[in-house]
């Protein structure tokens, strides 16, 4: 497996309410970079899924990328309640005064989109633009009925991982690496399923003894946070009022691998109707994990993205 370097140079402890948040940065430094990109993690993730998309960033620009482990996962699972978005969106302005940011290139993954649209909802001075990476856009269908059972249904694969126990860090990852949408990534001239990237990120988020390894994120706030997610209708429909440019990158395959979009086309429509100058790409081959990470063209596509949102921030056309 070839050896990747990894981009986040610099980590810090934020002090956030009640400890502290982990936060790594890549690229430039915040006072000496060109465009500053604030970049937030899926439901059950953790920062390093953007070690693909930070590498590929600092390659090309002189942008700083600020990822944190959000409340409850990572290094900042020990991060108690309270959860949520409010619980998030105070936690994220802290990072950004913590390292004097005015105003910031938002790019969501997953939950993260949600929590980027709510961002620069709610304080759109601080967001010169938004990236979606595979999500942002209120749910097809929302079931009704008790909200612990409705995120079970919605989110069961994610929080089963988080209720199994391994013998040894090496079965998490390989449990990991047997993902449908790992086991097999293809694309032209370029086959490799599994490189040094998802190595990190599996092994990343591992805590416990052996014989009783798991997944450190903390259940309480997965399903807290996903309860507002799902069910909460302004946090929904947040980026309805989101005046930024915004794209959106849509991977071709769903979580599996081999599945559907995640995103339907009336969800591409109705964005279009609420934001005619949204810029919409798919991303063909990629699936929602392989859009930023792991050894597809996904990450290059969003990294260019980044670049792009980071020098036309201000430009209301994207095309």
């Amino acid at each position: 497996m070839l050896h990747l370097s990894d981009p986040f140079e610099a980590r810090f402890d934020v002090p956030v309410a009640g400890g502290q948040l982990h936060v790594a940065l890549a690229g430039a430094s915040p006072d000496e970079a060109d465009a500053v990109v604030l970049a937030l993690h899926g439901l059950t993730s953790s920062l390093m899924v953007w070690r693909t998309v930070a590498r590929e960033l600092s390659r090309r620009t002189r942008v700083c990328l600020i990822a944190p482990d959000l409340r409850g996962r990572g290094r900042s699972a020990a991060l108690a309640a309270p959860f949520g978005f409010d619980a998030h969106l105070a936690d994220l302005l802290d990072v950004l005064d913590y390292f004097s940011v005015q105003r910031v290139v938002v790019v969501g993954h997953s939950m993260g989109a949600y929590l980027a649209g709510y961002l620069a909802a709610w304080y759109p001075e601080r967001v010169a633009a938004v990236v979606l990476a595979d999500s942002g856009l209120p749910f097809r269908r929302v079931p009704k009925g008790d909200p612990a059972e409705v995120v079970e249904f919605a989110f069961g694969a994610a929080i089963g991982r988080l209720r199994m126990r391994f013998d040894s860090v090496e079965e998490y990852v390989a449990h990991w690496r047997a993902h449908p949408a790992f086991a097999a990534v293809f694309q032209p001239g370029f086959v490799r399923p599994w490189d040094d990237d998802l190595e990190a990120y599996a092994r990343y988020e591992t805590t416990g003894e052996p014989g009783a390894i798991r997944c450190v994120v903390s259940e309480e706030a997965v399903f807290a946070d996903s309860e507002v997610m799902l069910l909460d209708e302004s946090t929904r429909t947040a980026l309805d009022r989101v005046h930024a440019p915004i794209v959106l990158l849509r991977a071709s395959r769903g979580v599996n691998g081999y599945d559907l979009p995640l995103i339907a086309r009336h969800q591409l429509l109705r964005l279009a109707a609420m934001h005619p100058d949204a810029y919409v790409q798919d991303v063909w081959g990629a699936n929602h994990y392989t859009l930023v990470l792991g050894p597809t063209l996904g990450s290059r596509r969003v990294a260019t993205a980044l670049a792009r949102a980071s020098r036309l921030a201000e430009t209301p056309a994207w095309a």
